[in-house]
């Protein structure tokens, strides 16, 4: 096994290329866009969190669901139009309420783990991606949500991370910008912030010039599995590989079902706006702290000298990408209330499909035909755990290779291989 076609070119896709690389595989990267990380790895809430592992499976956030459901600029908006796709993602992700501790302790630690990984990258390869390592500023407005993020920081600290209680008076200090009444804070100073986008384009950069090749604006319209290998369909005919990863987000179920299993990958659609910061004022006014608000469920992000990112928000509506004014408002308000001195009058709108999978821990691993593997799932943290899951994937790839190694013996920790 040495020639290995890896569908998608988003944070995922680029990060698993340059592993297999790494380990000496000849790659080939499909990519419908013309260019790497143009849909979900372009405008993400920017946040390299850790501390942002908390899973959703847990029946408080579900009954807190069920009540934003009526409201059309609520955090969380479900279409109630049926579909067996998403009656089935549903009961699913309820039966993976029994292990929301275990998971939310485990994606703490594999993204601990990703973060040597990522910088290790970025230092090598001379990617300016706006890094920032000032740390994350979670907020809290009322007792009861600081209560329950007390609970959940012995789940993260159970992962080995480690973050403090910070008084409204603490988080003046590490953000004089921000505005309004809190009761108190979480404070994780190894957390970072920097551009998705920006990194992943320059890691497909990198790719090019050892020689991989990069097929953009080629979507796939079919594959399957032949022999003790896979082929590949495209506009452009058919080619055959020793083997495949799928890292094509929200488009992994669809492929899976040709490669013979089941991927449940949800789309989960999110919102960000980036504020151009035109003028000196709203440079000035801008935080430089990373921050997450709880109630609202928004993160933002400084993304160098003069743009300030705020993301969030979770839309189940099927693979619609439509850019929706009454989500976005939210955001703008939440601009307008906790840093005032910002102008949004340059703020540029964006939605993306996160893939989720009902339990939200990322699908990696082998499929159950020879020489298929998968690295996709990761929902709200696909840019926090990119990294540690491309070294998983192509860890469990060149064991597959091995001939003294079977496949079906190789899992990813942390994860699922069926």
């Amino acid at each position: 096994m040495n020639h290995i076609a890896v569908i998608g070119g988003g944070i995922t896709g680029i990060t698993t290329a340059y592993a297999l690389t790494n380990r000496g595989f000849d790659v080939t990267v499909f990519e419908r866009n013309r260019y790497a990380g143009m849909e979900t790895s372009f405008a993400n809430g920017g946040q390299l969190s850790a501390s942002n592992a908390e899973v959703w499976n847990h029946w408080p956030t579900i009954v807190k669901g069920l009540r934003w459901m009526l409201r059309s600029d609520a955090p969380l908006l479900v279409n109630p139009k049926p579909s067996w796709h998403k009656l089935s993602w549903f009961a699913e992700f309820v039966a993976a309420t029994r292990r929301y501790a275990h998971n939310t302790t485990e994606t703490a630690r594999l993204a601990i783990e990703a973060r040597d990984y990522l910088f290790d990258w970025g230092r090598r390869e001379g990617i300016d991606f706006d890094l920032e390592r000032r740390g994350i500023l979670h907020i809290y407005r009322q007792q009861a949500d600081f209560d329950h993020a007390a609970q959940v920081t012995r789940l993260l600290a159970a992962g080995g991370l480690e973050r403090r209680a910070v008084s409204p008076e603490e988080m003046r200090q590490l953000e004089p910008n921000l505005a309004g009444d809190y009761y108190a804070g979480f404070y994780t100073e190894s957390d970072s912030t920097g551009d998705i986008h920006k990194f992943t384009h320059g890691l497909a950069q990198v790719l090019e010039a050892r020689g991989v090749s990069m097929r953009y604006e080629c979507a796939i319209e079919d594959l399957g599995t032949a022999g003790s290998g896979v082929w590949v369909q495209t506009d452009g005919g058919r080619e055959s590989f020793d083997g495949v990863v799928v890292c094509a987000g929200v488009a992994s179920r669809r492929l899976a079902t040709r490669l013979g299993d089941r991927v449940n990958v949800y789309p989960v659609k999110g919102y960000s706006i980036t504020v151009n910061l035109e003028d000196a004022a709203s440079r000035e006014a801008a935080p430089w702290m990373s921050l997450l608000d709880d109630e609202t469920k928004l993160v933002s992000s400084r993304l160098g000298a003069d743009r300030f990112r705020v993301a969030g928000t979770a839309e189940f509506n099927g693979y619609n990408r439509n850019i929706r004014q009454d989500r976005i408002e939210p955001l703008l308000k939440w601009v307008e209330t906790c840093f005032p001195g910002v102008s949004t009058r340059q703020a540029v709108p964006w939605a993306g499909l996160r893939p989720m999978m009902p339990d939200m821990m990322p699908r990696v691993g082998a499929g159950r035909r020879h020489g298929v593997f998968y690295n996709t799932g990761h929902g709200h943290l696909g840019w926090t755990l990119s990294a540690i899951t491309a070294e998983q994937v192509a860890e469990t790839v060149e064991a597959a290779a091995a001939p003294s190694v079977p496949v079906s013996g190789v899992r990813a920790a942390g994860t699922r291989t069926s």
